[in-house]
């Protein structure tokens, strides 16, 4: 059940660099479902389903953003660095799990109260740099005693839960959603391609193991599984992020304004042809924000057709996520009709 897959993976703990909860999870899904599954040097976890020449790269990033610590006071507060894109009022006060030699360690993000800011502090709100983890320690050794060192990863203290009707809520589902999708496709389809399941470290600093993996597999094609910013929510217009919740995945064919991803239309109409033949809802995004391991993986020797398959999911890279996994479903069972045959590149 897909609930339950993605409840395992949001719960689980991955910052860029520190993927290792998130890849013991997918590594026991898998086993048994694929012909071969391996490591490679950056770290990817790499599920291989041989069949012709053919070869599709489906790719998933493992990582969440997260901090990782830099820096203990005497009075034992830790100063942190942010690993990915954070907002910084998105962290003031958040309860997090410091991921020790010696296991999670919880602690609260601290800054200075609101009660003690002047108008303009209040303002412009309290700054990354500015904010401290506190672990209730009160000295350097007492923190270094309990295992903390420059270096450990830190994530947001979050658990998955549900919502009204089919809608789902956590930390991670960037990119959690699409390695969920990733795992079901793998455990399902029957394709005569051979299927590259590439679940990547570090997109979100750099897209960098997307970059690797791709350059040592050099498919013939490839989609990355993500999550996208849907408009049909207040703060933000539907001309700006044209796509909405529960209306069915979303196929890539223009990110960040182009300066990302200019997916490969034949890939496109490859996924497009898909949803029509099962009549599967599919939407379609030109898009102005962010990028995916695909802006990497097309780049990658002499180019590679890609496109990237996302999941409209609101308030992404915060600790409350929220998607549906209607949308979830039906992605699953587009990526299953489209690899029953070769794109006609």
């Amino acid at each position: 059940m897909v609930k339950e897959l993605l409840k395992k993976l949001s719960n689980a703990h991955g910052v860029s660099g520190s993927e290792g909860s998130v890849f013991s999870v997918i590594k026991k899904e898998l086993k048994g479902h694929v012909d071969e599954i391996r490591e490679d040097p950056m770290g990817n976890l790499i599920a291989v389903k041989r069949g012709g020449k053919f070869k599709v790269m489906l790719a998933a990033h493992m990582d969440e953003i997260g901090l990782m610590v830099k820096y203990v006071d005497d009075k034992g507060f830790i100063r942190f660095v942010a690993l990915g894109g954070w907002y910084g009022p998105t962290l003031y006060n958040q309860r997090v799990v410091l991921h020790t030699s010696k296991g999670p360690l919880f602690g609260v993000i601290g800054g200075k109260p609101p009660h003690m800011m002047d108008e303009d502090e209040r303002k412009k709100g309290v700054k990354v740099d500015d904010m401290f983890i506190d672990i209730g320690a009160t000295n350097k050794e007492e923190v270094a005693y309990l295992g903390v060192e420059v270096g450990t990863p830190v994530t947001v203290d979050r658990e998955f839960c549900s919502l009204a009707s089919t809608r789902v809520t956590g930390k991670a589902f960037d990119n959690r959603a699409g390695v969920a999708m990733l795992i079901k496709t793998l455990k399902e389809v029957d394709s005569p391609l051979t299927i590259f399941g590439v679940f990547t470290v570090q997109e979100e600093v750099g897209l960098k193991g997307a970059r690797t993996s791709a350059y040592s597999l050099d498919p013939d094609c490839a989609i990355a599984t993500d999550v996208t910013i849907p408009g049909d929510h207040p703060g933000i217009d539907m001309k700006d992020a044209p796509v909405e919740m529960g209306k069915g995945p979303v196929v890539t064919i223009v990110d960040s304004s182009g300066r990302g991803l200019i997916a490969s239309r034949k890939v496109v109409q490859w996924l497009r042809e898909a949803g029509e033949e099962e009549n599967i809802p599919v939407q379609f995004e030109v898009g102005s924000g962010g990028t995916t391991d695909a802006t990497a993986i097309h780049l990658t020797k002499g180019g590679i057709p890609s496109t990237t398959l996302s999941i409209p999911s609101r308030y992404i890279h915060s600790p409350v996520e929220v998607l549906d996994l209607a949308d979830l479903e039906a992605g699953v069972k587009l990526l299953l009709c489209a690899l029953k045959k070769k794109p006609a590149l």
